[in-house]
């Protein structure tokens, strides 16, 4: 079985966003590379955030259509469905690890679908919370 590895909305983000030249091309290689080997996971959450992102905060917004055929690329990764109880979990994985509820929600997903990593440029490269260990995929991008 291949090693789960979770997306959050940022690495998806940077695929799109001209103005970040170096993070696009890391998402890129990221998810080239990890297609192969990994088998990545998203949430609802990440979908939402993505939504949001791409058509309202880039400052080179995309299209309609161009939103709409980047979300039904998502379709093909495995979706973790936010519900009741991983909002409840969240919020104790928060109050725990002093983590903003969005963040903790991340990761309650990861959690859920048995991900040993979690790629993300929001959180302490290296924080290790049960088998899942965050990972910063742009920290190569700024040295």
């Amino acid at each position: 079985m291949k090693e789960r590895i979770f997306l959050d909305t940022n690495v998806l983000v940077y695929l799109y966003d001209k103005d970040a030249p170096e993070k696009r091309a890391r998402s890129l290689s990221v998810l080239e590379r990890s297609r192969e080997s990994f088998r990545l996971v998203i949430s609802t959450q990440v979908l939402q955030e993505f939504y949001v992102t791409v058509s309202r905060k880039l400052l080179k917004h995309l299209s309609e259509e161009e939103i709409l055929l980047a979300a039904h690329k998502l379709q093909g990764f495995p979706t973790v469905q936010i519900n009741v109880p991983i909002i409840f979990d969240a919020i104790d994985l928060g109050r725990r690890f002093q983590l903003s509820f969005w963040d903790a929600l991340i990761i309650q997903a990861a959690l859920v679908a048995g991900c040993t990593r979690l790629l993300t440029e929001d959180l302490q490269h290296g924080l290790r919370i049960g088998d899942l260990t965050v990972e910063n995929p742009f920290l190569m991008a700024r040295e």
